[in-house]
Parts: C-alpha cells; sequence; structure tokens
C-alpha cells in the first residue's frame, strides 16, 4: 500500500522504513495497480488524446481530471497521489517535471524523449529466444511492439524481462561504443532500461551467464 510519512515523504509499506511510523494512508494496492494501468494507457499509448508534447510531458492535472472522468470509482484521485507513485516507483518508469509528467519508456506512440547518452554503460543487454536471436544477429535489432528497442542494465534484468514471455530467454550482449560510432544513440529512461532507435547487428553477440562470472 502507499502511505506518506510526515518527515520522510511517500513509502510502499505498512509503516515508513526510516522511522517505523505508520504514516497517512494514500493508497490500497488494488488501487495503485489501477491508477497505473491509468498513468501507462495515457502516456505511453495516447489514451484520451491528452495534449502532449513532443517529449512525451502531459499537464499532470489533466491526468488526474482524465482518470476520474472515466473512472466513477476514482473521483479520490489528486496529483499527490500520482506523485507518489512516480516518486516510489522502483523502476524510474515516469518523469515529474514542473507541473508535467510522462513515460519514461515503453511508447507505442512516436515521440522524441531526448534521453541523456553520457554515463552509459559499455555494455547493455536484450532477452530473445535462439529463433530470433537467429534472425537478430543477421539483421539487427529493431522495435517490434513498441516505438525504441528497450536494453537492459544487467543480464539477470534482460533475463527477468524476457522471462514474462518465454521460459528461459537467451540473452544479447550490445556493445554500446560501436552502437554510438555507428550513430545509434542509446538514451537512459529509466533505472535499469535504455533506449535506442535499433542496435547493428555488429553491434551484438550471445553471452552466456557463465561468462560474466569468469
Amino acid at each position: 500500500m502507499m502511505r506518506e510519512c510526515e518527515e520522510h515523504g511517500y513509502f510502499r509499506d505498512e509503516v515508513c522504513p526510516i522511522c517505523g511510523e505508520e504514516g497517512k494512508f494514500l493508497m490500497n494496492d488494488y488501487e495503485m495497480e489501477k491508477v497505473g494501468r491509468m498513468m501507462a494507457g495515457i502516456l505511453r499509448h495516447g489514451k484520451y488524446n491528452l495534449p502532449m508534447d513532443d517529449q512525451g510531458f502531459v499537464q499532470l492535472r489533466r491526468v488526474v481530471n482524465a482518470i476520474k472522468d472515466n473512472r466513477n470509482h476514482m473521483q479520490w484521485l489528486r496529483p499527490h497521489h500520482i506523485i507518489a507513485l512516480v516518486e516510489t516507483d522502483p523502476k524510474g518508469r515516469y518523469q515529474i517535471y514542473g507541473d508535467l509528467i510522462r513515460a519514461m519508456y515503453g511508447h507505442t506512440i512516436p515521440l522524441d524523449l531526448q534521453l541523456p547518452t553520457d554515463n552509459v554503460p559499455d555494455e547493455l543487454y536484450y532477452p530473445t529466444t535462439p529463433e530470433e536471436a537467429e534472425i537478430i544477429l543477421e539483421t539487427g535489432l529493431m522495435p517490434s511492439d513498441r516505438m525504441m528497442v528497450h536494453l537492459s542494465l544487467t543480464y539477470q534484468d534482460a533475463y527477468n524481462a524476457g522471462s514474462v514471455r518465454v521460459e528461459d530467454p537467451l540473452i544479447l550482449a550490445v556493445d554500446v561504443d560501436r552502437c554510438f560510432d555507428e550513430g545509434y544513440d542509446i538514451g537512459k529512461a529509466g533505472k535499469t532500461v535504455f533506449l535506442c532507435k535499433m542496435v547493428p547487428a555488429d553491434c551484438l553477440r550471445i553471452i552466456h551467464e557463465e561468462e560474466l562470472n569468469d
């Protein structure tokens, strides 16, 4: 559940992880999930056609009003509920800038996110299957159901992401410097997610977990 500690701010737990105080109740787990799904629909997929700038920002108040207008049981929703979700999100899926909010990744609509490209690790990772890997290693890695290629910070992050789709995903390693050299910038979108328009085939290789421990 979501609560707010008067001294330490928003937290997702029964008591504040810093001081142990119960704090003020904001949302239960069910409400958090429903609001989160609505936010994703609006900010990642353009649901309800709210005014959005080229970088994906929408006025926070418009998001709140759209959710309330389309969900009668969410008339309690206020901007601070969404701010709490964003500030406590372990994946960093959203960004608030003043009175604006945007999703950082997962978009199915074309945007110019202008993500930071400094301090990107030398190697990133992508989950796939042996059958798909054969094609990707020939043609390169391109977006499928989203506008950008989504890369993971670590082998385990990629494996966890791929496990949602297949039981035992094969992991591809991305040579980040080579990707930049070939003109395909990679930007940091979340705490463990990076985006690229595409990854050329010669920047990819199959990697196995044991190689990381050598």
